[in-house]
């Protein structure tokens, strides 16, 4: 007696489907819910069109999951190559000391044209006194020495003052490329990550979609087969 080993019912002599008709995909499925499912075992027709319903089922939620899980690690490394640009200047920041600081502010004001105006003006104020205002007792009569000596203290002050702040410009640019580096690599290594998966996830798509024609393939025989038979 024909007896299906999934619903313990009768099966009749058309209907009987044996172990090693059945693909290793769809059999590892029902051994998965009747572990004592072995090659010795039998099963109908129905039953087995219902596994291979399931097994296609089954097929496509693997494909979604890993497409799924490629999109998060597109997300997760979006987020941290975000999060990792994003820092670079609080760090520059945090590393200069007060004097550092200063020293950018004056070469700033020093290289701007409010620095170059409010200066021509001190001159032609300075001038203007000691020429028309104060002619007659001067307090630094044309050639305007006491100005000449300012000049050179601002000028010899303020030398330093700007390579100093070249110095820091330098030392951020540089940071800065390191950074930038860094970025890149990531995003190379990120890049060459994602490659592999995705072409490991190609591969495997392809491999599920020939599983799920051939089951297709394998539904179609058997129901040509039984309108012969009918």
């Amino acid at each position: 007696m024909n007896i299906s080993h999934i619903s313990k019912t009768k099966i009749s002599e058309g209907e009987v489907v044996k172990v090693q008709e059945i693909r290793a995909g769809i059999f590892n499925l029902i051994k998965s819910n009747f572990p004592d499912f072995d090659k010795d075992c039998i099963i109908s027709f129905s039953e087995l069109n219902q596994y291979r319903r399931l097994y296609l089922s089954s097929l496509i939620a693997q494909d979604n999951e890993e497409v799924a899980a490629i999109g998060n690690d597109v997300m997760d490394t979006e987020k941290n190559t975000s999060v990792f640009s994003e820092n670079i200047q609080d760090t520059i920041d945090a590393k200069l000391t007060f004097g550092e600081k200063v020293a950018d502010k004056v070469a700033d004001f020093g290289g701007s044209w409010a620095f170059i105006i409010t200066f021509f003006l001190f001159i032609i104020v300075w001038m203007a006194v000691n020429v028309w205002l104060l002619a007659a007792k001067s307090f630094d009569p044309y050639p305007f020495i006491l100005l000449n000596l300012i000049l050179s203290c601002l000028a010899a002050i303020q030398a330093p003052i700007i390579m100093m702040s070249q110095n820091r410009q330098e030392q951020k640019d540089r940071l800065r490329s390191e950074h930038d580096y860094k970025i890149n690599l990531k995003a190379e290594i990120e890049i060459k990550f994602l490659n592999k998966k995705i072409d490991h996830l190609l591969v495997q798509q392809n491999k599920k979609l020939l599983e799920m024609q051939d089951v297709q393939i394998d539904y179609l025989e058997d129901l040509l087969k039984k309108m012969k038979d009918k």
